[in-house]
């Protein structure tokens, strides 16, 4: 069958006097736009031009239903990605909402965090310590190996290759040791930013002596200026200000190319190394359908990669979005 564009008006008035002089052969109609902008009505569709958004009409020639454009496999793809990060975000904002209830609920105050952030410290100085007492040993055990190898190549003996094994051993003893006093002042480390980060929380959180359960209600529209990488656009203007900017923000701070660029996501190329920073940023709306831009940071799929996302390094990052993009745009 064929189809023909026509003028709207020219058409609808057709239509309708078809469907009144013969209402019992009357079909359903379709109407929509091909890739030349020309507007079609039918009864079919060819297979040809059924990728098109098509509306059907009923025998008033009304709109009743509509079928969106066929989407290709990279919209496709695009969309699947929006909405793996649309649930990332629920989920960042979800697991901020049990962490506030957590923290209201352990603590009656300030003095109170205090006094356990001293005792976590005390603990995790206790083991510190250990760790040096474990190296002050091993350091002296291979002090006491080197002499006697000394002493033997002093007096003429070749020294014995168990000798020689036993001050390797010591040696990577003393690497380990050193590996595990960087590691236990890199966890008190994390534990005190931990720590200060959470006193810093409870004040926000009490701030206005509301009640606790209140300000937990609160607090995903709080917390997600700053700690999780959203920033809500006020305006439409604003927002298409925002995501130009948000170009800039992943160029500064991404370690990998942008690789996909549309309307609605940026993309970075997946991290190739464990040092990587791979940063998006999606256009989504949120429950009143105001859009807001959301950043996600991704990293290796490995250990180190893992280690690096839960990083200091990376908070800031979160942190400092919403703060940028508010100085581009001229908040």
């Amino acid at each position: 069958m064929q189809t023909h564009p026509f003028s709207v008006s020219i058409f609808l008035a057709c239509f309708l006097f078809l469907c009144g002089s013969q209402p019992a052969v009357a079909k359903k109609m379709y109407k929509w736009v091909d890739e030349h902008g020309e507007t079609k009505f039918s009864d079919q569709v060819p297979p040809e031009e059924s990728q098109y958004r098509r509306e059907s009409l009923n025998k008033k020639g009304q709109s009743i239903a509509v079928t969106e454009e066929a989407k290709t496999k990279e919209q496709q793809a695009i969309d699947n990605r929006l909405s793996d990060l649309k649930k990332a975000q629920e989920k960042i904002i979800a697991q901020q909402a049990a962490n506030d209830k957590v923290l209201l609920s352990t603590f009656r105050n300030v003095k109170d965090m205090e006094a356990s952030l001293y005792a976590t410290m005390q603990s995790l100085d206790a083991q510190k310590n250990v760790a040096q007492g474990n190296l002050k040993r091993v350091e002296s055990q291979l002090e006491s190996q080197q002499k006697k190898a000394a002493e033997l190549e002093r007096n003429g003996k070749k020294v014995p290759k168990t000798v020689l094994d036993e001050i390797q051993q010591t040696e990577a003893q003393i690497q380990v040791a050193y590996a595990e006093i960087n590691k236990q002042i890199e966890k008190k480390n994390r534990a005190k930013a931990e720590f200060e980060a959470n006193i810093e929380r409870f004040k926000f959180l009490t701030q206005d002596n509301t009640d606790p359960s209140k300000a937990v209600e609160k607090t995903a529209e709080n917390k997600t200026v700053d700690e999780i990488g959203l920033y809500a656009c006020e305006t439409d203007a604003l927002c298409a200000k925002a995501w130009t900017s948000a170009h800039d923000f992943i160029k500064a701070n991404a370690t990998t190319p942008i690789d996909t660029d549309t309307d609605k996501l940026i993309l970075g190329r997946a991290p190739a190394t464990d040092n990587d920073l791979a940063l998006s940023v999606s256009k989504l709306e949120d429950e009143n359908k105001k859009q807001q831009l959301f950043l996600d940071i991704h990293c290796r799929e490995s250990s180190l990669g893992n280690e690096l996302c839960a990083s200091q390094k990376v908070r800031d990052i979160r942190s400092a979005f919403r703060p940028f993009i508010e100085a581009a745009v001229g908040k």
